[in-house]
């Protein structure tokens, strides 16, 4: 194997390398800290706490898409970073960069800066690369807002709305947009989405983002029906707690159905108490089914519909659990 000679003299002695990193994440945080970012990330940090946009000076002279926003200054603000970066990479081009990344082969996203629910990044999709794939045939919507700042790159875009509800899934409208240099847009991420389909060369954006709430679900739907195809946690808590509840109904932990019981019933995330229910049921027909038949009477719970459809399934495919419905009847 054919092994550089930078890579065989790292194995004797990092320390250069070490180094050599510690000076990149040293520059990047005092380009954070210092003057020319430090009230964007001010102004952050009131957009995590509700204030509006528009209240903030330098953040709206960024995303304002009302025409406020000032040309040129979000280009040059990321050129400030990438640039600071890219010296680095230059002189020492085994370092990595001390901020958060994603790389997928045709998106690639860098994080700024987060400050609570709202996060600065840069991103860049690779025109050539986005072509080889295929034709996405889903969509998806969660709580939050983004706001885009063009700054080099043209692309193709289509804008997804939810103009409605029908069974089953949602009402989609679908209208064509054009992304060129210098536009600036948001949108309600509960109801719109943007569908990146065509990039001239390499399409390059500024993106502010700020999540809602802390129980939001993503919701995903087929673009040519509007079905529902999936539902998922909003945040990482809800995740692992899924997760958790899942694995407990895998090892069979019975001891558990009396703590998803309690799950299920509580106040919380839909997509939560969704799956503690069906885990109790699992570990325990008899505590689990009663459960869903308190769920189901409750007809200001929003899992109420489903839980009884639920109940008419299993009450059709096991006549014995009429023993423990608790509905009216």
């Amino acid at each position: 194997m054919l092994v550089a000679q930078e890579i065989k003299a790292l194995r004797n002695d990092d320390a250069s390398q070490r180094q050599a990193q510690a000076r990149l994440a040293a520059a990047v945080e005092r380009w954070r800290t210092g003057p020319r970012f430090q009230p964007f990330r001010e102004e952050m940090e009131q957009l995590a706490q509700g204030k509006a946009l528009a209240a903030q000076a330098n953040l709206a002279q960024l995303f304002d898409p009302t025409g406020g926003a000032t040309p040129g200054l979000a280009a040059d603000l990321a050129a400030g970073l990438v640039d600071l970066i890219a010296a680095e990479l230059k002189e020492f081009p085994l370092v990595q960069s001390p901020l958060r990344h994603f790389a997928d082969g045709a998106v690639s996203s860098l994080l700024v800066a987060q400050v609570g629910t709202v996060a600065l990044m840069i991103q860049a999709v690779d025109g050539p690369a986005l072509m080889r794939r295929q034709p996405v045939q889903t969509t998806s919507f969660t709580a939050g807002e983004t706001w885009d700042h063009v700054l080099t790159g043209t692309a193709e875009a289509e804008l997804v709305q939810i103009i409605g509800s029908k069974p089953g899934g949602v009402e989609l409208r679908k209208s064509e947009c054009c992304l060129v240099p210098g536009a600036v847009s948001f949108r309600d991420g509960s109801r719109e989405s943007l569908l990146i389909r065509k990039v001239s060369t390499c399409l390059v954006t500024l993106k502010l983002q700020r999540r809602l709430g802390q129980n939001g679900v993503v919701r995903q739907f087929r673009l040519d029906d509007g079905s529902l195809v999936h539902l998922a946690a909003g945040s990482w808590r809800e995740s692992r707690l899924e997760l958790a509840a899942a694995l407990l109904g895998r090892m069979g932990r019975r001891d558990a159905a009396p703590l998803m019981a309690a799950m299920a019933e509580e106040q919380g995330p839909q997509s939560l108490r969704w799956q503690s229910l069906r885990e109790c049921i699992a570990l325990d027909s008899a505590s689990g089914f009663a459960t869903l038949c308190r769920i189901a009477a409750k007809a200001d719970d929003p899992l109420a519909m489903p839980a009884g459809a639920m109940r008419a399934q299993l009450l059709e495919s096991y006549p014995q659990l009429g023993e423990f419905d608790q509905c009216p009847k």
